[in-house]
């Protein structure tokens, strides 16, 4: 399964799934249909599923004119979007499989960023390979989703789903946010030297204009501040009691930044 980062909007990403030996395509969370249908072509593949991970106009605004050019393609999404999400004919729920080509996904229930939000994870195909998270905007390089319809409980349960994945899973997040989301990191994980490394990094990255998606669940969870709501040292910087104020404090801070 190859993977083809489509950039679009501002800072969104598409992701078409490809399948080279069936001429295939899936895409994940279509924010605009231009692109995606200049790729198929590209390609010479025909798209068989939509695959949305939320209900937000950035992932699903391509979803009605694509289904028009492929009607005999199938939408998935979460069971909770029902209503939401355009031409959705699927409707999913934690534990849930998902088939794309020879390569099956396990379906996750992350709400928290709003309350019907689901990610797809495909585990490695052979081993010594890597697997493929496609998290919408539950989990960013460098942060997380904001809390538009959950709570932070919620957000902290739905991100330890994702942090017990392997290390050497891509994470195929959907927005362009790490360099900022590193900046904020910094300023309350100043002595994390993984961190100052991966920030130096990525500003060269981004300086030549450079994607830095997709990340490694190996590395957010050793730099980024929202998978590491139970270290200490980022307790005593929130001033937080317990795990989960932890996490709000940080959600609250980097909401104002």
């Amino acid at each position: 399964m190859q993977v083809h980062r489509l950039p679009v909007l501002s800072d969104n990403y598409i992701f078409l799934l490809h399948d080279p030996g069936q001429t295939i395509a899936a895409v994940v969370d279509p924010a605009e249909a231009g692109p995606v249908l200049r790729k198929l072509e590209e390609l010479g593949a025909t798209l068989v599923a939509i695959f949305n991970t939320h209900h937000h106009a950035d992932h699903v605004g391509g979803n009605a004119k694509l289904l028009q050019r492929f009607p005999d393609m199938v939408v998935y999404g979460g069971a909770k979007d029902r209503g939401r999400i355009p031409g959705q004919q699927v409707f999913l729920q934690e534990g849930d499989r998902v088939s794309f080509g020879d390569r099956s996904a396990e379906v996750f229930f992350v709400p928290g960023h709003t309350r019907a939000h689901i990610a797809y994870y495909f585990a490695p195909a052979h081993p010594n390979e890597m697997g493929d998270l496609f998290c919408g905007d539950t989990l960013f390089a460098g942060g997380c989703g904001r809390l538009f319809e959950g709570t932070p409980t919620q957000m902290v349960n739905s991100l330890s789903k994702l942090r017990r994945l392997p290390d050497q899973t891509r994470v195929w997040c959907a927005h362009e946010y790490t360099l900022k989301n590193l900046q904020f990191a910094l300023m309350i994980d100043r002595d994390n030297a993984n961190l100052h490394r991966r920030f130096a990094e990525v500003r060269a990255a981004r300086s030549r204009s450079e994607a830095t998606i997709p990340s490694m669940l190996g590395v957010e969870k050793r730099t980024n501040p929202f998978l590491r709501w139970d270290d200490l040292g980022l307790r005593a910087a929130t001033k937080a009691e317990n795990d989960i104020q932890t996490f709000a404090r940080l959600r609250g801070m980097k909401d104002r930044f």
